[in-house]
């Protein structure tokens, strides 16, 4: 990268903040095609986790360390932040990914040094470590003592002093580690960016009874797409029509294609191997679920997290300390050659690089198999979250109605009669219900009745005819006030059924009630096994909120093993409750899938939105299901927990090992050659080990 002095901000413009978090409006003084480079350029500053451009509106989002710099404070620094181009190509200067040439050249001198002539050695060894001496010199004069000012001293002391192979071999390994890490780091991006789906450019869609081809970014909501085998679907929808088989590897992690047909859901990003779809297009562009990946790998790959800063501030406050060491060194043995064995290790880069190759390691497993998670500061915040808040609907529960009874109140009909008599009306619908009632009489080897056409009464029902007579099936109120048809002879019945929690739907036929039937939304198999494991993980409190009645939250929460209840609720009152918790010290991970559920998922210290969540939950949320699975709010939590333990993990063991050099070359122990040696071994065999992370993970191995 390089940076560009021209000035970028015309000015800055406060729109909001809250904690840790502020937006302005901005002016530039550039064109928007720098608006990259300048996030990136952002993003270094000190105590800045991430920023984003939103250039539609001319906001620039900024998120931070509130408690170590203000508002106005950081505004000046934003406003005097230097532009970082990228080069054009692969997007990255070349001075950012070391060159495995450098690295040939540094080895043929170290090789070679001792053969030639006296008075080549020093110009030819200036020569291989002038990429050493240049990083310190330019890092003295912009940003003071760092790791590369203490390395091109310890070139220079053993070049000055005539030991060209501790020169040579101290820019060589150098070179060589730089080289390791920086593939190390880069991987780490690149297995992150592996969770994105390239979608066709083209599409076939149907508009007025005709198939047309279109860019991908020209479809609408409302359009009916059309897709086969080997295609990317480019939007998220329902099937209207035909069967495939639908690679969801790069949503769930699952490798088996899927059988898709009418009625399922399927997501942006998949791949068709084998038959054709009609698809019903629901979520289109920055709305579907594959640019939902896309924005959380981009913030994955920036965000910086607040054991990330820690590291980092850390590394830079022991630079001073290894120099006064060095001195030391040499004031009290008068050999400058220890000093320069001191001058080697230095604990910048695994503490600067470790934890960021850890946490994008730990965020590649997790999105390979389900979870998304955006950024480094939410897999921290959910290792440290002792709280967990489940919403009752859709996270415990399926969020998919049964039919639990069928009750008849006309001997002439069975209860399977009741189903397959409502399920030949209800099938032309995607209501909720009517899939529930449709999916029960399938599975009693469904029964069809012909009809007449069905007409839909909107928040009522649906009525239509059978051998003459009226069918109508829906609500009470569209039964008893709309079509007239008496209830109460059936009230005990009904009230037993409603007492239970369950929804009903009335059948009238002929003019007569002849059933109803009852649904509930199913407890899901895992939930109890999710809870009982998320306490073995640490998790100290586990609560359920719903807008239930209190005897029947109670009764679910003593099956599950959840320690406390808030029923009877208001949207709204989720949000206080987080909040009057927070409070009170504890670390709150919510976990919902509704629209009602986003303020409390945005209040929580980390949200966890479901895989069939409302959108604005799921942008809402820190973390994003996307398979319907709730054992997968405990695979992460334990991945949360492995990942911060192997970070701290590695922080001890470069302290210790870096320690441990330090020691022994100011002693005499080891040479500038062995020091180096150790060093950069040490710090590689770090980053592998971060790279690795910890693959003894329950379900998400």
């Amino acid at each position: 990268m390089m940076n560009n002095n021209a000035a970028v901000f015309k000015a800055l413009a406060l729109v909001h903040h809250c904690t840790n978090r502020v937006r302005w409006r901005y002016s530039l003084a550039t064109n928007s095609q720098e608006l990259k480079g300048l996030a990136l350029a952002i993003e270094n500053l000190d105590e800045v986790y991430s920023a984003r451009f939103n250039p539609k509106a001319r906001s620039l989002i900024v998120s931070y360390n509130a408690s170590k710099i203000s508002i106005e404070k950081l505004a000046s620094r934003v406003l005097q932040v230097k532009p970082v181009i990228l080069v054009a190509g692969d997007g990255q200067n070349k001075e950012s990914h070391p060159a495995p040439q450098r690295l040939l050249l540094n080895l043929a001198t170290l090789i070679s040094v001792n053969f030639l002539p006296i008075s080549m050695r020093l110009p030819v060894s200036l020569l291989s470590a002038l990429s050493v001496l240049r990083h310190g010199a330019e890092d003295v004069v912009s940003k003071g003592l760092t790791s590369h000012a203490l390395e091109a001293l310890a070139v220079t002391i053993s070049l000055g002093s005539g030991d060209y192979i501790a020169a040579n071999t101290t820019a060589f390994m150098l070179e060589l580690g730089e080289y390791l890490e920086d593939s190390i780091a880069r991987r780490s991006d690149d297995m992150l960016k592996t969770l994105l789906q390239p979608s066709d450019k083209f599409v076939w869609v149907e508009r007025s009874g005709v198939e047309i081809q279109v860019a991908t970014n020209e479809v609408v909501v409302g359009d009916t797409v059309i897709v086969g085998a080997g295609a990317v679907l480019p939007v998220d929808g329902t099937v209207l029509g035909g069967e495939a088989y639908v690679n969801e590897a790069s949503m769930t992690g699952e490798s088996m294609a899927t059988r898709k047909k009418r009625g399922d859901t399927v997501l942006s990003g998949t791949v068709v191997e084998d038959g054709r779809l009609r698809i019903y297009a629901e979520h289109v562009g920055v709305g579907t679920a594959a640019a939902r990946i896309a924005d959380y790998v981009e913030q994955s790959l920036t965000a910086k997290s607040d054991v990330q800063l820690q590291a980092s501030s850390l590394a830079d406050k022991l630079v001073p300390r290894v120099l006064t060491l060095a001195g030391a060194t040499y004031l009290v043995s008068g050999n400058w050659q220890r000093s320069a064995a001191v001058l080697q290790a230095d604990y910048s880069c695994a503490l600067k690089l470790a934890t960021p190759v850890a946490f994008k390691s730990a965020m590649y497993r997790a999105g390979k198999n389900g979870i998304l998670i955006k950024g480094a500061t939410a897999l921290e915040r959910l290792a440290q979250a002792d709280t967990f808040i489940f919403d009752k609907t859709g996270t415990l529960t399926k969020g998919n109605l049964d039919v639990t009874d069928s009750v008849a109140f006309d001997s002439t009909y069975s209860a399977n009669d009741l189903i397959w008599l409502a399920a030949s009306v209800e099938e032309h619908y995607f209501h909720p219900l009517a899939m529930a009632v449709v999916e029960a009489s399938q599975s009693i080897d469904g029964r069809h009745f012909d009809h007449s056409e069905v007409e839909f009464i909107v928040s009522h029902g649906v009525a239509s005819e059978i051998d003459g007579k009226r069918i109508v099936v829906g609500s009470r109120h569209f039964i008893e006030e709309d079509e007239c048809i008496d209830v109460t002879p059936y009230l005990t019945e009904i009230e037993r059924l409603y007492s239970e929690g369950k929804t009903l739907l009335y059948i009238g036929f002929g003019g007569v009630l002849i059933g109803v039937l009852a649904l509930r939304d199913a407890i899901r198999d895992e939930s109890a096994a999710t809870i009982h494991r998320l306490k073995q993980l640490g998790v100290k409190r586990i609560l359920l909120l719903t807008g239930d009645q209190q005897d029947r939250a109670l009764e679910l929460a003593k099956d599950l093993g959840i320690d406390e209840v808030y029923a009877e609720l208001l949207p709204e009152d989720k949000a206080e409750i987080i909040e009057r918790l927070s409070q009170s010290g504890c670390n709150i991970a919510f976990v919902g899938d509704g629209i009602n559920d986003a303020p409390a998922l945005a209040g929580a210290h980390v949200g966890i939105a479901m895989q069939k969540g409302a959108d604005i939950a799921r942008l809402s949320a820190d973390i994003a299901l996307l398979q319907d699975d709730i054992t997968r709010v405990a695979d992460a939590k334990e991945l949360a927990n492995l990942s911060m333990a192997l970070i701290h993990d590695n922080y001890q063991l470069t302290l210790r090992a870096n320690t441990g050099i330090l020691g022994a070359a100011a002693v005499g122990l080891l040479s500038p050659v062995a020091a180096s040696i150790l060093h950069n071994g040490t710090t590689i065999g770090i980053l592998l080990k971060a790279l690795r992370g910890n693959r003894r993970i329950t379900n998400t191995a």
